[in-house]
């Protein structure tokens, strides 16, 4: 029965978003409301920490999910937003293309979209860069699909794999991984999954779909900052940076330093991931900001305009907490992972093929793989031997998978590239593809040594 409740719930979550046009964080809410209804769970209980009453799981799951990762999300936003006024982003990626030559220009942008999208979201980073984009296409006359489709490669992996991006974090702290591991291997993971169907496919593809600027956007997007007023590229490089290096510095220590020491204890302190982008950000005020000419009014107008956008990303995500939570104090999460520990089936694949079926029906990476890993969760914690961190990356992978028409961000590649429906399932779908898909294989090869 509990089982039955499950699907059921899975499918009312996905009728009310794709059916009924609900806004996720409200299906989320009410699709929790009515599993907790129908496993038996009280609309309130006298004494919470013992039977927790539906609403009291929807405001525990949210407010637990959240606590968190509003700061980490608040915090990365304004990083992202002084790298976009600085144009820091816009350096880093003229001086890889510089590097790697106009013949090898997809591979530098395959570069460019996974290191400037570590500190923003992918529509933020796909905006950002888009310009240099059509200016590349401009100046070298190649087409838009073999220039692009490796910046949205290195984009989509980041975003699907890499903490501290706000789905990955969250899945983070529902699987209970070490960030610094789960950024290590994700790096491990998404560089060769990125080259595959970046510069690889992208090339391919590229040689069949010639596409040119469109028109109504070539004025508007091909005039980059004059290269005098960037930002340079070590000091932009080093600030996107720092929050990864920190995190990574907390793992080493967790690693080889004796806990309880004044060491140990300083680097695990600002190796967490809300001291690491705090650091980050407020270094990113003087390296980007004051250093730059910028004045304290306009910093602050910079970090005031860009938290409003999040808002929905924040709701979207809290619901997905309040669902889990939902799920596991009814007891349907034990049950699951009772039946999975009993087929054998392998979690990694579990949570990829969930988040996979999630993606395909309802077009939100979020959406899926908050569901896919509040639904794994339990499994995972009652079979021995199972990363943590390999099970954020296959619920980040199956999260990715098969964008179509009911993903937003499916229309705005389209338009931004010109293409019909036809050109843009068989580029940015195929794309999308190919990194769920590349980037589970690569996750089942380094669980053999992990």
């Amino acid at each position: 029965m509990l089982l039955l409740i499950v699907l059921a719930a899975v499918l009312v979550l996905l009728l009310l978003i794709t059916w009924a046009k609900l806004n996720p964080f409200i299906a989320l809410i009410i699709t929790a409301i009515g599993v907790g209804l129908a496993t038996g769970m009280p609309l309130v209980s006298p004494d919470p920490t013992k039977v927790p009453g539906i609403i009291d799981s929807i405001k525990a799951g949210l407010g637990n999910t959240l606590g968190f990762l509003a700061i980490v999300l608040a915090l990365g936003t304004m990083l992202g937003k002084m790298m976009a006024e600085s144009g820091g982003a816009l350096r880093i990626a003229q001086t890889l293309i510089n590097r790697f030559g106009e013949k090898n220009v997809h591979w530098a942008m395959m570069f460019v979209g996974f290191i400037v999208g570590i500190p923003v979201f992918f529509q933020v980073g796909f905006v950002l860069l888009i310009p240099l984009v059509f200016t590349i296409g401009r100046q070298t006359g190649m087409s838009l699909i073999k220039i692009g489709l490796p910046l949205l490669a290195g984009l989509s992996v980041v975003h699907g794999l890499v903490p501290p991006h706000p789905a990955a974090m969250a899945a983070v702290g529902i699987f209970k991984a070490d960030v610094g591991l789960t950024i290590l291997y994700s790096i491990i993971v998404g560089l060769p999954t990125a080259i595959l169907a970046g510069p690889v496919y992208g090339n391919w593809i590229g040689k069949r779909i010639h596409k040119n600027i469109p028109k109504e956007l070539a004025e508007q997007m091909t005039e980059p900052k004059e290269a005098k007023n960037l930002p340079g590229f070590f000091n932009t490089m080093f600030t996107v940076l720092v929050p990864v290096i920190l995190m990574l510095i907390s793992s080493i220590a967790e690693l080889g330093l004796e806990k309880g020491t004044l060491t140990y204890n300083a680097f695990k302190f600002i190796g967490d991931p809300i001291v690491a982008l705090l650091i980050a950000t407020i270094y990113s005020f003087f390296s980007l900001g004051f250093f730059r000419g910028f004045s304290r009014e306009s910093i602050l107008k910079f970090t005031n305009d860009c938290l409003g956008p999040t808002a929905t990303i924040l709701l979207v995500i809290g619901g997905g907490g309040a669902f889990n939570k939902v799920l596991l104090d009814s007891g349907i999460g034990t049950y699951i992972a009772e039946l999975a520990q009993q087929s054998h089936i392998s979690p990694i694949v579990l949570g990829w093929g969930i988040a996979a079926m999630l993606r395909v029906a309802t077009g939100s990476a979020t959406v899926s793989m908050m569901t896919a890993a509040g639904i794994v969760a339990p499994i995972a914690a009652v079979m021995p031997g199972v990363s943590p961190e390999l099970l954020v990356l296959a619920t980040g992978a199956g999260s990715l998978i098969l964008s179509h028409v009911n993903d937003a961000g499916f229309w705005m590649i389209k338009e931004y590239f010109g293409m019909s429906v036809k050109e843009t399932l068989q580029t940015w779908t195929v794309l999308e593809t190919i990194i769920a898909v590349a980037a589970l294989g690569f996750i089942l090869i380094l669980n053999i040594f992990v």
